[in-house]
């Protein structure tokens, strides 16, 4: 009997040979990637995953800056964040390398590079590819310290990640990546061929020119070299390197990810409250304050009713913009940042919803802005006002305020200093909250964030006060300097993990990074 059955079996696979790759091959489903396609995915799901879906940062750096507060669950805002959110986000960073690293190899394999010129300029290719994977690096060095790290061509010992040889793969220096990343982006930029296209076919999603990739490879040199200025010795050359190669000019080199207008590809926060039905967060307290002009040094900030849906407007109100702008503050209020979540219920009916420019399908999820850029300009620049007064008008602009109203806010604003330059860079990175969790980390502005052990106000008095006391659930005196390494790279490579973390002074959520000395 199973010499039977073997022997029909036989028969079946044999018949079938003379077609079975045409009958096993979906002609609406290509066995070869294509790099754009590589190249899109990785960037939509580094922005989707990572930067704001309802976990990736909205349970950790959102509230922590103090963009946001929880509605119900306060436990992640005081520092008690879920270890497999961490997990994810580590992973999902090392997943997306790997695909912006086979973007690299197929247009340098000589089996295959002179097939990927079909799809795109291959310098242009790889050039992309090498500025998005020193992105990725950027984020991860910036949140963990030491990491296991991979520098295109190089052949440095100590960058061994994405080698699928090597399971273990050593923690390179904090001062060696970022000393890497600086040279990466200039070498990448200096490969671009201005003259042609990334990609072809319009399957360019995010720069659309070679110029718009020049530029944000040079403005994130910019960012990083100006992090780490006063802890690497070549970083102030490669500042005024990145200026006079080009960096943004106008909204329009904007790098970021525009969703789709339905439930299928929608933006992380639209799928968070309105495709999982989640209310979990809203605007905090502390932000909504500072618009409001009641905290920090500026008057009301025509950006508030941008952001926020006037008190009383439903979820689903608020994202069919059906409410109406108002210049009355108390119809504006955020939830207070850091209470336990027992306080949570005498809270929440007083607080807003956020704006129908923020819960839209179709939002832009920006890796980087023009904005953020003409702070940076500032700083580099002494402060200067004229840098300043652009970085605003053009963080405004985004947000559809009118021209008058930007001109009236812009003749009754302070001069240029370290706090108001900074702080305005707050105010502009909203919704950006790893880049500002690390501008805070570097510079300790702004100086308005409620720190372990200080006071903040509620909204509706508990026991007859007004007032609470921030009390985190990890032992800190104020926010975390760092995320902890993923619990599983303690069994997954042990001795890696143990030698990095002694090196940078201990796994814990205080250990400063190098550039961290406020």
């Amino acid at each position: 009997m199973n010499k039977l059955i073997l022997l029909l079996t036989l028969l079946i696979f044999t018949g079938c040979t003379d077609r079975f790759d045409e009958i096993n091959t979906n002609p609406n489903n290509p066995t070869n990637v294509t790099t754009p396609g590589l190249f899109n995915s990785a960037t939509r799901n580094i922005v989707d995953v990572n930067m704001r879906g309802s976990f990736g940062s909205a349970r950790m750096t959102l509230p922590w800056v103090q963009y946001s507060a929880q509605r119900n669950y306060t436990e992640e805002d005081r520092f008690q964040f879920r270890e497999t959110t961490n997990t994810s986000l580590f992973n999902s960073y090392y997943l997306q390398a790997k695909n912006f690293k086979s973007v690299l190899e197929l247009n340098t394999d000589p089996a295959t590079a002179s097939g990927m010129s079909v799809y795109g300029n291959t310098n242009n290719q790889i050039a992309a590819a090498r500025i998005m994977l020193a992105y990725i690096f950027h984020n991860l060095v910036d949140t963990y310290g030491d990491i296991p790290y991979y520098s295109f061509g190089s052949d440095d010992p100590d960058f061994q990640a994405l080698d699928i040889n090597n399971l273990t793969p050593k923690f390179a220096s904090q001062q060696k990546i970022y000393t890497d990343l600086l040279k990466e982006l200039k070498e990448a930029v200096a490969m671009i061929d201005l003259t042609d296209n990334v990609f072809y076919n319009n399957q360019d999603n995010f720069f659309g020119t070679a110029v718009k990739l020049k530029r944000f490879g040079n403005s994130l040199r910019l960012r990083i070299a100006n992090r780490v200025k006063n802890v690497i010795p070549s970083a102030n050359a490669h500042i005024q390197e990145a200026i006079a190669s080009g960096v943004m000019l106008s909204a329009n080199d904007n790098i970021g990810v525009r969703f789709e207008a339905n439930s299928v590809n929608p933006a992380p926060t639209y799928r968070a409250f309105f495709v999982d039905n989640r209310t979990d967060y809203t605007v905090s307290k502390t932000f909504t304050d500072l618009l409001k002009g009641q905290i920090g040094p500026f008057s009301t900030d025509p950006r508030l009713q941008k952001i926020l849906a006037p008190r009383g407007t439903s979820k689903i109100n608020s994202l069919n913009n059906n409410y109406t702008e108002t210049s009355d503050l108390s119809k504006y209020q955020g939830m207070p940042y850091g209470i336990t979540s027992g306080q949570t219920n005498s809270q929440v009916s007083g607080v807003c919803h956020y704006s129908y420019s923020i819960f839209r399908p179709d939002y832009t999820e920006y890796l980087m802005e023009y904005a953020e850029v003409e702070f940076l300009l500032s700083e580099v620049n002494g402060w200067s006002q004229s840098h300043y007064e652009k970085g605003i008008r053009a963080s405004m602009a985004k947000w559809n305020v009118t021209q008058p109203a930007i001109d009236a806010y812009i003749a009754a604003l302070p001069a240029a200093t370290q706090e108001t330059v900074l702080t305005q860079k707050y105010i502009a990175l909203f919704m950006q909250p790893y880049e500002t969790w690390a501008e805070w980390r570097r510079t300790g502005f702004p100086n308005i964030l409620i720190q372990p052990g200080g006071t903040g106000t509620l909204i509706n008095p508990i026991n007859g006060s007004y007032t609470y006391i921030f009390t985190p659930l990890k032992q800190l005196t104020e926010m975390p300097s760092r995320l902890t390494y993923p619990v599983n790279q303690k069994d997954l490579n042990p001795a890696k993990y143990l030698e990095a973390s002694q090196n940078i002074g201990g796994d814990k959520l205080d250990t400063k990074l190098i550039w961290d000395t406020n």
